[in-house]
């Protein structure tokens, strides 16, 4: 299961709410980098039928099937180092990253 930190629930509560409309936050993995995936963020318009949903109050985290196995066990975390802000993906399932950190690989 994936689990939302309380900065990650707030992060994604205040963003959808901002754009009005949307029933959350997709994520999930693409193949790319010289690593093998990177991860993906967008706005979550619909769920599909397949699709899991974690939801933490009263928000909700859109994956495709696909992606899920590779984000299972994941943490999403929203934090702030100084100026910068994003959310963190600590994914057990990550067993090496490239030298940038925008692509990883994992044994599934």
């Amino acid at each position: 299961m994936i689990t939302l930190t309380e900065s990650a629930v707030n992060r994604i509560r205040d963003i959808v709410e901002k754009r009005g409309s949307g029933v959350g936050l997709r994520i999930g993995v693409t193949e790319s980098g010289c690593s093998g995936y990177s991860y993906a963020l967008d706005y979550a318009e619909s769920v599909a039928a397949d699709d899991v949903v974690i939801e933490v109050e009263d928000v909700k985290v859109v994956v495709d099937p696909k992606s899920f196995p590779i984000l299972d066990d994941m943490e999403l975390d929203f934090v702030k180092e100084g100026l910068n802000q994003s959310f963190k993906f600590n994914n057990p399932n990550v067993v090496s990253a490239c030298g940038c950190g925008e692509s990883f690989s994992t044994t599934k």
